[in-house]
C-alpha cells in the first residue's frame, strides 16, 4: 500500500511573512521588497486512495493549493476534507474563498468543533458557506478519532489555549504505520501537561505514540515584541528547549513551526536555527514533507 503523504503548506504564524506594515528587517529587505515569503500555517493530507484533506484555512489558501499540488501531483481544486484547529483569524481567515464571490466548490466536508460550526452558524458573513452547500459541518469530539479512509484517520486533542471564540484542538493524524501531531498553537506547558496529566512534553507525545510532531514554535523568547510575546501565549521555544533537551534515539522527531515574523527562525543562517538542530530537532521549512507509512 502507497504511504500516506503529509505537505507542511505553511510554516508562518497568523500573519504571515511579511506582515502587513511591518517595515523591519525581519519583513522587508533593504531594497523595499520583502525579505522573505512565509505562509501562515496549513497542511495538507494526501492518503493512498487519493482523498485530499487540509488543515486550516488560510489567507494564503490559493498559493497553498498550488504548493500542494505540486507536492502530491493531484489536481489544486481537489479537497475533499477541510479541518479547523480554532477560530484565531491566520487559521480561519481564507473560509471566504471556499463562498460563491469565490472558488466556490460544493460538498467539501467542514471537520470542526460544536464551538467552531456554532461560530460559523452565526455569522453572517461565514452562514452561507453552510447554507450554500459549499461546506458540509461535521462535528468532533475531542479524543474521538475519525476514519477519513481505510489508512487515514485523524484525533482532534483539545489543548488550552485563548479561547475567546472556540476551543482549541491539536490534530493526531494516523497513517497506516506511523502518526504526525500537528500542533500550532497553545498557552503553556504548564497548562497543557496539566490538562493532559503527563510529567512533560516528551512524556506526553510517548503517550500518544507519535512519530513526527509539528510543535508550536511561535516565538523564540519571551522577549520579541518588545517583550510582549508571553502575554500572547505559547510558549517560547528556548523554553521548550530546555524541557525537552538533546534528542536521544528513541525520541520522535520534533519539528518546530508556526513563527512569528519575528522569531529568527524563520533565518537560515541565525544563531537560534543553529542551536535547534545541533540539539537534534528541526526547524520547518516550506514546503516539507512527510510520509506515513
Amino acid at each position: 500500500m502507497a504511504a500516506t503523504l503529509v505537505t507542511l503548506l505553511g510554516i508562518a504564524q497568523d500573519g504571515g511573512v511579511p506582515q502587513a506594515g511591518c517595515t523591519k528587517s525581519c519583513c522587508m529587505n533593504e531594497f523595499g521588497g520583502p525579505t522573505r515569503t512565509r505562509y501562515p500555517v496549513a497542511l495538507g493530507i494526501t492518503a493512498p486512495e487519493g482523498s485530499r484533506h487540509l488543515l486550516e484555512a488560510s489567507h494564503e489558501l490559493s498559493s497553498q493549493l498550488i504548493l500542494w499540488s505540486s507536492s502530491d501531483g493531484q489536481p489544486l481544486d481537489q479537497v475533499d476534507s477541510l479541518w479547523l484547529t480554532h477560530a484565531h483569524l491566520g487559521h480561519i481567515d481564507g473560509l471566504g474563498q471556499f463562498g460563491r464571490e469565490a472558488w466556490g466548490p460544493k460538498g467539501i466536508s467542514l471537520h470542526a468543533s460544536k464551538s467552531m460550526i456554532e461560530l460559523i452558524s452565526n455569522n453572517s458573513l461565514l452562514n452561507p458557506l453552510f447554507s450554500n452547500g459549499h461546506l458540509n459541518p461535521s462535528e468532533y469530539i475531542s479524543g474521538e478519532g475519525v476514519e477519513l479512509t481505510e489508512s487515514v484517520k485523524i484525533t482532534p486533542i483539545k489543548v488550552p489555549h485563548r479561547d475567546e471564540l472556540t476551543d482549541t484542538h491539536a490534530f493526531l493524524i494516523q497513517g497506516s504505520q506511523k502518526r504526525l501531531l500537528f500542533l500550532p498553537d497553545h498557552d503553556s506547558w504548564e497548562e497543557t501537561l496539566n490538562f493532559h496529566s503527563a510529567e512533560d512534553p516528551l512524556s506526553w507525545f510517548r503517550s500518544l505514540f507519535v512519530d513526527v510532531v509539528l510543535l508550536d514554535g511561535t516565538f523564540w523568547s519571551g522577549d520579541e515584541l518588545g517583550g510582549n510575546a508571553r502575554k500572547i501565549g505559547h510558549p517560547p521555544v528556548e523554553e521548550t528547549l530546555e524541557l525537552l533537551g538533546r534528542r536521544k534515539p528513541d525520541d520522535p522527531r520534533i519539528v518546530f513551526f508556526h513563527f512569528n515574523h519575528s522569531n529568527p527562525l524563520h533565518v537560515e543562517a541565525s544563531a537560534e536555527t543553529a542551536k535547534v538542530r545541533a540539539m537534534g530537532w528541526e526547524v520547518a521549512r516550506q514546503p516539507m514533507t512527510f510520509t506515513l507509512e
